[in-house]
């Protein structure tokens, strides 16, 4: 185990017996909450940058003839605000449809409607229901799907959880703060006779803390360790689980392999703040001694 040459006789506190396992747990669950923050942060950015600026185009099967196909893009390609329109092959239209349905035979007689794939200009601005109803004298019964409306929706919810995530990591933290107070404060009253006798030889308050510093920081260590390791354990077996999920709009996994080394905030953090926070109320705690 990580230990330090400390000159307060640290094993006899019972209170800080607990605090790596208090900071195990922090961590573990600070990693969860970061680990989801950033999966929905990345999911965010996948929709925004695949999906936003897009509209589709749905035209029946019965109606998708290669002259009414023509027809409709030339019509939507003439429309002020739209870049680009081109329709997708048969083989791109099922990998659409395959998320919800499976793997399709490509001899199966399943009458999927054609797709349009439109890009509009940035910044642009156009009536979407206008734009259907000039597509349907073209061919009657065409969708115009346009993204931007549930895609908003759906971006306000998501960066709803990825706050509700920040949040619950910043409870988690204010926690581990208060279990380091209440374990510091109970070796202070532990070695109260102790650090008087220091103070009557000369030791300053800075000495002081900074043997609690220490320990602290060897005690948060510790806890950091259990509990990086028990997060990347449980991260690593949803990965698994995950990968071979998929799930249109989900994120394919937890973590992406670029953002795993983000979780080593967390137990830095961890310790960092267990230092922090001992060393303060051993600070404050000697300047309200006589």
């Amino acid at each position: 185990m990580i230990r330090f040459r400390a000159d307060l006789p640290f094993e006899q506190d019972q209170a800080t017996r607990f605090v790596p396992w208090i900071v195990a747990l922090m961590v573990f669950l600070g990693a969860l909450a970061l680990a989801a923050a950033t999966a929905v942060g990345g999911a965010i950015d996948g929709w925004d940058n695949n999906l936003t600026g897009r509209i589709t185009v749905q035209v029946p099967a019965d109606e998708a003839s290669p002259k009414a196909l023509s027809r409709l893009v030339d019509a939507l390609t003439a429309t002020p605000g739209i870049a680009q329109a081109e329709t997708l092959s048969a083989e791109a239209t099922r990998a659409l449809v395959e998320p919800w349905l499976g793997t399709l035979d490509a001899d199966l007689e399943l009458p999927l409607p054609a797709v349009i794939d439109v890009e509009t200009a940035v910044g642009a601005v156009f009536d979407v229901n206008l734009l259907a109803g000039r597509l349907a004298n073209i061919a009657p019964g065409v969708i115009v799907d346009d993204h931007r409306v549930w895609l908003a929706q759906l971006i306000r919810a998501a960066r709803t959880v990825e706050l509700v995530a920040f949040a619950i990591l910043a409870l988690i933290g204010l926690t581990a703060i208060a279990a380091v107070i209440f374990a510091t404060r109970s070796g202070l009253a532990v070695h109260a006779a102790i650090i008087n006798l220091l103070h009557v030889m000369g030791a300053r308050d800075a000495y002081i803390a900074r043997q609690f510093q220490m320990q602290a920081m060897m005690l948060g260590i510790r806890g950091g360790i259990i509990g990086s390791l028990a997060a990347i354990v449980v991260l690593a077996v949803l990965t698994t689980m995950s990968a071979g999920i998929d799930v249109a709009l989900l994120p394919s996994a937890p973590l992406s392999p670029a953002q795993w080394p983000l979780l080593i905030i967390v137990p830095v953090t961890a310790v960092i703040i267990t230092m922090a926070t001992a060393r303060v109320t051993v600070l404050r705690a000697l300047a309200e001694m006589p």
